[in-house]
């Protein structure tokens, strides 16, 4: 009994520090730095890490020039989001709201959960060749970790009340996440009325740039004023990946 006993107690420390070593290999295992210029650019994202390969060879990369969509009787987009305490962080790259669970993006009998939103500048999608000032992308999970973005376009125009919440609590040190007491706001409060939408294959838009996510473009845009716009590019002056091939993809348009 006493043999077995020890035995038990040996795996048991075993299986603890095989765990702890797993972790700590884990967190010592940090990605290479990417950027949007120079050496780091967008041009040699493919290179710097054997995990980011899909970035220079994958054929369904995104952001595009949507041009030529094909309209067709799709399906709406349900969007159920609710107020959620702010969590925001800037992490190097964007500005980017974390969204507490609950909140959820229905499409063609497919649900997704929101993930987390952010932005670039200008737009990283066009339309027809014609980029905006800026643009908020929200991403979704599915149960099985199937990704849908919902890409919300930003022209200069009137304030825009939503992100000022944003804008005044962006923290000063990067990459820390931030919870904001006091402070909730609903993304669906950034959202054009008309949800007519444009949709087609593609992949994130940073490093790895993976394949397989599927993007829902609203084609009206929301807006925000120029001194909106200047305070974000006053922190990202450049932020987007440039226009990627759309090599033969099919892009679709709600009616």
């Amino acid at each position: 009994m006493k043999t077995l006993h020890s035995w038990r107690s040996c795996a048991l420390v075993s299986s603890f520090c095989l765990t702890l070593l797993s972790a700590f290999a884990s967190a010592q295992e940090a990605k290479p730095h990417w950027s949007y210029e120079g050496s780091e650019g967008p041009k040699q994202w493919g290179k710097l890490d054997s995990s980011y390969t899909v970035c220079s060879m994958g054929r369904t990369q995104s952001p595009i020039d949507i041009k030529g969509a094909k309209k067709g009787d799709l399906p709406p987009l349900q969007l159920d989001y609710k107020a959620v305490p702010l969590n925001i962080i800037d992490n190097g790259h964007t500005i980017q709201v974390n969204y507490t669970a609950g909140s959820t993006l229905t499409v063609g009998g497919k649900t997704y959960t929101l993930k987390q939103f952010h932005f670039h500048h200008p737009s990283e999608e066009r339309v027809n060749g014609k980029d905006s000032d800026l643009v908020a992308h929200l991403v979704h999970g599915d149960a099985e970790g199937h990704l849908a973005v919902v890409a919300v376009l930003l022209n200069k125009g009137a304030a825009n009340a939503f992100l000022d919440v944003i804008w005044k609590n962006i923290p000063a040190e990067k990459e820390k996440a931030t919870d904001v007491p006091g402070v909730t706001l609903n993304v669906k409060d950034l959202l054009p009325a008309d949800l007519g939408y444009f949709t087609f294959p593609g992949s994130l838009t940073t490093p790895p740039c993976s394949e397989g996510v599927t993007w829902y473009v609203l084609k009206k845009p929301s807006s925000l004023s120029a001194e909106q716009v200047e305070a974000f590019a006053k922190i990202y002056p450049l932020n987007a990946r440039p226009i990627q091939p759309t090599n033969g993809r099919e892009i679709l348009e709600t009616k």
